[in-house]
């Protein structure tokens, strides 16, 4: 039986491995130093290095992820969402190495992950397309005069991108530039690449989304549909299937569609098309996601399709198991269960996981990275579980939900869960015509919203290397600062340098500017010693892959404090202002 290796890590990994498990595939974790003692390292067979505690150094490393495929032994490498999973050099490095790829072909990932090539082929096969520019901006100027012919609002977006990073909507044309700045921004800090085009916005539509699986020789298949409405940030906080209070007609075009798209570029393993449908009935594409989604178990739910097994079925076999799309079976709904907190404006809140009690009953399956105990990592994403539940019908499913997630407790960091009650309890949501949009939750649900208690700064976890020689060999041996600490042993030298110099108590300090969330500063909007006023953004922060702007608590003069690239803890002083 194959040995897998999976570039990832947290509940997706987790998931991946016990798949492999259930099919006799032997699993290789890797991970990052703070990833050391993970669900993820635990579960998998193996567990193989990646030394560093950035993303950019471990999971985004494909000279290290291929190294450690090498070094276990691996025959394949599966991607899971997010990080390398729509890289074509990474897709293309682990073909080189001589190793299987879960997933489609470079060449597909290069075509339908470049937003600019994926509406061309949208347009080539029919699909419904909004009015855009199918090229990359060369500025913001640009960016007007398409506003100005086609008119607000729009929606500028990362050419490279996905899960919401590095998407911006205008609504005024002074606000044009600095959009276009934050989403080539953006665009750089999630996916390398600051190249973005614009397209005219639907205002206040459905997001709603075609599963495909492809064997790579031309032929693909819809498994099923989805909804995915319930957004803050463009980023998607509960799903469901099928996508309800479509017309049979949509649903076909829908289906058709996506199928033709993947079918166009012999789309192999796993994928999905996404769709904006606007209240007027007006459909356009969005974009090719060319991997596993997140809500993934959802479709799984409501066709009896396990999407990672027909990944192994068709990265190993080339083969389909579906001839046509199942008929749905019921209604699943998807919550993510993210650390943050909707009454400070959906603000990370990483740090450790005191409690965690899991619900259970009938039809309720629970996908988590973590237990009690470890703790939400600062440097990756916010999403640490979902919370997944089936049941005959859409009404019976929302109802056994709202019982699944008043069971779930979670204490430490601050989550989304008051926000994904409140969804599930609004006549909006719950209604047979579906009354929410994607903007419905920043616009109708935000001022409900209560601020929770933030956890204590989750401490930075490192590793200390030192070279050894075993059996006449030299290697190497890493050990957690911690536990250096806790011996006795350089705690002076690993205790600096996992908390860092952040942290400091800014709270008597009435000029201090403290980071509102743990972060990279990516920019300073402000010039040292300029005059600002209060409410006024004056730096931007990137946390867990989003940016968040740091505003004048005073009005006064600006003092740059920390240094532009450095990472800053929860409260730490950025400026100040006097």
């Amino acid at each position: 039986m194959p040995t897998i290796l999976i570039a990832n890590r947290g509940e997706i990994a987790v998931r991946i491995i016990r798949a492999c498990a259930q099919l006799g595939h032997t699993s290789v974790a890797v991970y990052a130093d703070q990833d050391f003692e993970a669900m993820h390292t635990q579960l998998a067979d193996e567990a193989q290095a990646l030394p560093g505690s950035t993303a950019a150094d471990t999971y985004l490393n494909i000279d290290a992820v291929i190294a450690a495929a090498r070094a276990s032994g691996a025959d394949a490498v599966h991607p899971g969402y997010g990080f390398l999973s729509e890289n074509a050099t990474f897709a293309a490095a682990v073909e080189d190495a001589g190793l299987i790829w879960i997933g489609p072909t470079a060449d597909t990932i290069t075509a339908l992950g470049d937003k600019v090539t994926a509406r061309q082929i949208a347009q080539k096969v029919g699909a419904p397309l909004a009015p855009g520019i199918d090229r990359p901006l060369r500025d913001a100027a640009e960016v007007e005069e398409f506003a100005a012919e086609h008119g607000l609002p729009i929606i500028i977006k990362a050419a490279h991108g996905g899960g919401g990073r590095g998407m911006k909507i205008v609504r005024d044309l002074a606000e044009v530039t600095d959009a276009y700045q934050s989403a080539t921004r953006e665009a750089v800090e999630a996916f390398g690449r600051p190249e973005c085009f614009v397209e005219k916005f639907l205002e206040k539509p459905r997001h709603v989304e075609v599963q495909i699986l492809g064997d790579g020789h031309g032929r693909a298949v819809a498994v099923g549909d989805r909804d995915c409405s319930a957004q803050r940030r463009n980023q998607k906080l509960v799903e469901e299937a099928p996508a309800p209070n479509l017309s049979d007609d949509q649903r076909r075009l829908l289906h058709r569609a996506a199928e033709d798209i993947c079918a166009e570029v012999g789309y192999r393993g796993a994928g999905t098309v996404e769709f904006l449908l606007a209240a007027d009935g007006t459909m356009t594409f969005l974009e090719v996601n060319t991997r596993l989604q997140v809500e993934h178990p959802v479709t799984e739910a409501v066709s009896g399709v396990d999407l990672v097994t027909e990944q192994f079925r068709i990265a190993f076999d080339g083969e389909l198991s579906l001839d046509s799309t199942p008929t749905p079976r019921g209604h699943a709904i998807e919550l993510r269960i993210n650390a943050e907190d909707p009454g400070r404006g959906f603000l990370p809140t990483p740090g450790r996981i005191e409690t965690l009690d899991v619900p259970g009953g009938p039809g309720v399956r629970w996908d988590a990275g973590v237990r009690a105990g470890d703790t939400v990592q600062p440097a990756f994403d916010s999403l640490f579980a979902k919370l997944i539940v089936h049941g005959p019908d859409r009404a019976t499913t929302i109802n056994r939900t709202v019982a699944a997630a008043k069971e779930l407790t979670v204490t430490g960091p601050a989550t989304v869960l008051p926000c994904t009650l409140e969804i599930l309890a609004d006549p909006a949501f719950t209604s047979a015509d579906l009354g929410i949009h994607t903007q419905w939750i920043e616009t109708e649900l935000m001022p409900r919203f209560a601020a929770q208690s933030r956890p204590a700064p989750a401490e930075e976890v490192g590793m200390q290397r030192f070279p050894i020689e075993l059996d006449g060999r030299r290697s190497t041996l890493g050990l957690p600062t911690e536990l250096i600490a806790h011996l006795g042993a350089g705690a002076s030298a690993g205790g600096a340098a996992a908390r860092g110099a952040g942290g400091e108590d800014t709270a008597a300090d009435a000029t201090a500017v403290s980071a509102p969330v743990p972060g990279n500063l990516v920019d300073y909007l402000v010039s040292d010693g300029a005059e600002v006023s209060e409410g006024e953004d004056i730096a931007v922060l990137s946390a867990m892959k989003m940016e968040t702007k740091v505003t004048a608590h005073r009005s006064g003069t600006l003092t740059h404090v920390a240094t532009v690239g450095a990472m800053v803890s929860v409260g730490e002083t950025v400026a100040r202002i006097g």
